[in-house]
């Protein structure tokens, strides 16, 4: 396993790479980011940004998402997956947020995971970009180059690898560390082709060693 001291060498080489890592999705506020980042899942934030470059000019409150009926707001998102659910999920956080909250976005992440359609990755997400808490959510990039670089087990759970990523980054670097391990998955160490042979991090992946040996 990945010792912390290699894995912030490891931090470093991805400082070199991706200095200005940060959240793509488009956003104005807590409530527009919570939107967004529900509807990432399974999706491109890319796809997102297109999508929510309409909603968001359409539906500005929770109160404009429960003024129309939840058929029309799955039209405005039918290109994004599990459109249904999540239109659905997207009335009933609304309804949850003007009831309990004022209307507000609550700054707590484990309060943030009562909000149906709220998980904790999405939680992680908002608490660290809208709110500056630092946080480190585990999506499948982060999850994916975590694995390879052997600084987590193939088995472990979303929840573990969080854990693990907590005890070896500082408190302080979360964040940052969320946005470049994103960063380096999407761009450079993607799911079916790796950048490998220009990877300054090969030598510390399991799995990238494993496939130069096979192109040899």
């Amino acid at each position: 396993m990945t010792t912390k001291k290699e894995w912030a060498e490891i931090l470093e080489s991805m400082e070199e790479m991706f200095p200005d890592a940060h959240c793509e999705l488009v956003h104005e506020n807590a409530f527009e980011l919570v939107i967004a980042t529900l509807l990432s899942a399974q999706c491109t934030d890319v796809l997102v940004n297109r999508v929510t470059k309409d909603l968001f000019q359409k539906y500005k409150t929770p109160e404009d998402y429960l003024a129309v009926p939840v058929e029309e707001l799955q039209q405005g998102i039918r290109s994004i997956g599990l459109y249904r659910n999540k239109a659905k999920n997207i009335q009933k956080l609304s309804r949850m947020l003007i009831d309990d909250f004022g209307g507000i976005v609550p700054e707590d992440r484990d309060t943030l995971t009562l909000l149906p359609g709220v998980g904790r990755k999405t939680a992680n997400v908002v608490v660290s970009v809208a709110f500056g808490i630092p946080a480190l959510a585990v999506d499948t990039h982060v999850e994916r180059v975590s694995k390879r670089l052997g600084v987590c087990k193939w088995k472990d759970s979303p929840l573990q690898v969080e854990e693990t990523l907590m005890k070896k980054t500082p408190r302080e670097l979360w964040s940052k560390a969320h946005h470049q391990l994103i960063f380096f998955g999407r761009y450079h160490c993607k799911a079916q082709n790796p950048n490998c042979p220009e990877c300054p991090l090969l030598e510390r992946c399991r799995e990238g060693k494993k496939r130069m040996k096979k192109i040899m």
